[in-house]
């Protein structure tokens, strides 16, 4: 039987094209798994941070349920809703080390029930908690997505009267013993500005409004001391940052039901 040779170069030539079609295979399914992985564990990890958030959403509608209980229960003591105590009592629910370690923005801090309020006349009640939270994934550049839990709520007073109020009602701030309403919940005349003066300084200084400071009548009793706490805007100092005096409690309640206060030249125009 005669056999054919093949030239050398055909040989080497058939074996060149094989070897390239395979380098050429391996090169696209390398390729394909150099795209193809990033994107299994991007979707993973995006999947991650959606059970994270639902379950943050769910511990902060659980702790706003927990405060507006409490609140409802303190309701035929205080004339309304404290924003600061509501955000206490949310983060003392779900739990401070829980949010500090969690992707909310602020963690325990990051909570603010500032858009709540109270009503005294008919116990009707409004409870909001906002918060933002953080996508730590730096391709997109996302910003921070922010959430919002709400809540209505009926103070153990009694039975709900018709008549007073409505859901539109815009939400002010005020004080026990204050004259006029206020819109920010940060306006200065609500944030007491506390400041250290020496004993021997006390006689020559002066408030914002020009008047003198007198011993406080709660916590001067014992004497003056070396250093005493003033305000910019009180005409009391005071031998301790713990005085009754040094402390605003702030009310959110309904604008139709601060009836008799103006309006704070600051920020309520």
């Amino acid at each position: 039987m005669n056999r054919k040779k093949l030239p050398l170069q055909s040989i080497y030539s058939h074996l060149s094209g094989r070897t390239s079609v395979s380098a050429s295979k391996k090169g696209s399914i390398t390729a394909e798994a150099a795209i193809a992985v990033p994107l299994f564990f991007l979707a993973v990890v995006s999947l991650l941070y959606m059970m994270e958030i639902t379950a943050i959403r769910t511990s902060v509608r659980s702790g706003l349920q927990y405060a507006g209980k409490k609140a409802a229960e303190e309701a035929s003591v205080l004339p309304g809703v404290m924003p600061v105590k509501l955000e206490r009592d949310v983060v003392h629910a779900v739990g401070a080390e829980r949010l500090d370690r969690s992707i909310v923005l602020g963690g325990s801090g990051g909570i603010s029930c500032r858009g709540s309020s109270l009503s005294s006349r008919t116990g009707i009640g409004e409870l909001v908690a906002v918060y933002q939270v953080r996508l730590p994934i730096p391709i997109f550049g996302a910003p921070p997505l922010r959430y919002q839990e709400k809540m209505r709520i009926k103070a153990w007073t009694g039975y709900e009267r018709s008549g007073f109020g409505t859901e539109r009602d815009e939400t002010v701030y005020v004080t026990e013993t204050g004259f006029v309403y206020h819109k920010d919940y940060h306006c200065s005349y609500l944030e007491l500005s506390i400041h250290m003066a020496a004993s021997e300084e006390i006689d020559g200084l002066r408030n914002s409004g020009g008047g003198k400071y007198y011993p406080c009548e709660h916590c001067m009793k014992r004497g003056l001391g070396s250093g005493v706490y003033i305000t910019d805007t009180g005409d009391r100092y005071h031998s301790s940052l713990s005085c009754s005096g040094l402390k605003r409690t702030v009310y959110a309640v309904p604008l139709s039901e601060a009836v008799g206060k103006g309006a704070c030249s600051r920020c309520g125009k």
